[in-house]
């Protein structure tokens, strides 16, 4: 396709996944029609907009619209672009299944445990600590697991599927670069601190994450923004948003 393409992001793990990967196919120097990027203000609850909605039903960064696809979920979002644009990226053959497979594995476990250590490390003020204990024990144990899985996955290898760059790290990367903010400690594992470096150095990535937060955006969040967060998340997913849908 020619037509340009809108993504809706905000600077979030997951929204970084798709402005990395948009650099990076710069990089490897692929022709991309325009690209527009809507902020999406989360804080605010854009989110939960009518016009979002109807790019992104589960009212979540990012969505993309190209032509007329319309698709929410990062890690679909990844693999349109590595179909429509093809690159070493999105490998093809068995490789290709590789990369789904650790694809699927920071959608299905990284991602959320990362996610819900932030929040009972961050967030939830309202809770008193006895009540956070258990989860924030839980989850930094599975956090630890995973980081195991991926330090025994990038031994020998410069990237995790191998000695380039794929769709699989692109997924990961944003989440393990946020470890000191979810406090979950990566320097246990070597394999992961060196392969984090690796990632981060790239140009592609470095404009990746210039796709992130307008000035200010950090301090609203660690203030007005843990106060609709601290009774349970509401600001992030609503109920009330999608009645009828």
């Amino acid at each position: 396709m020619t037509e340009a393409i809108q993504l809706w992001s905000a600077a979030t793990p997951n929204g970084w996944k798709v402005s990395i990967m948009i650099e990076e196919l710069r990089e490897a120097g692929v022709t991309l029609p325009p690209i527009e990027v809507i902020p999406v203000d989360i804080m605010s609850g854009e989110q939960f907009s009518e016009s979002f909605t109807s790019v992104s039903p589960n009212q979540k960064i990012p969505g993309l619209v190209h032509g007329d696809v319309r698709l929410m979920e990062s890690c679909a979002i990844l693999q349109y672009l590595g179909d429509q644009f093809p690159s070493a990226l999105y490998p093809s053959g068995k490789t290709r299944y590789d990369v789904l497979q650790w694809l699927t594995w920071q959608a299905a476990g990284l991602g959320p445990t990362f996610g819900n250590k932030l929040s009972y490390t961050r967030y939830l003020a309202d809770l008193p600590e006895i009540q956070k204990q258990h989860p924030l024990e839980r989850f930094n144990t599975e956090a630890q697991r995973l980081l195991r899985v991926l330090d025994k996955q990038l031994s020998g290898r410069q990237y995790v599927c191998g000695d380039e760059l794929t769709i699989a790290d692109i997924a990961i990367f944003p989440w393990i670069r946020g470890y000191k903010w979810s406090k979950i400690d990566i320097t246990l594992h070597d394999n992961v601190v060196a392969w984090k470096a690796r990632v981060h150095e790239r140009p592609g990535v470095v404009r990746g994450l210039q796709n992130g937060a307008p000035e200010g955006e950090s301090e609203r969040w660690s203030d007005a923004t843990k106060q609709r967060y601290a009774s349970g998340g509401s600001f992030m997913a609503s109920n009330t948003t999608i009645q009828g849908r």
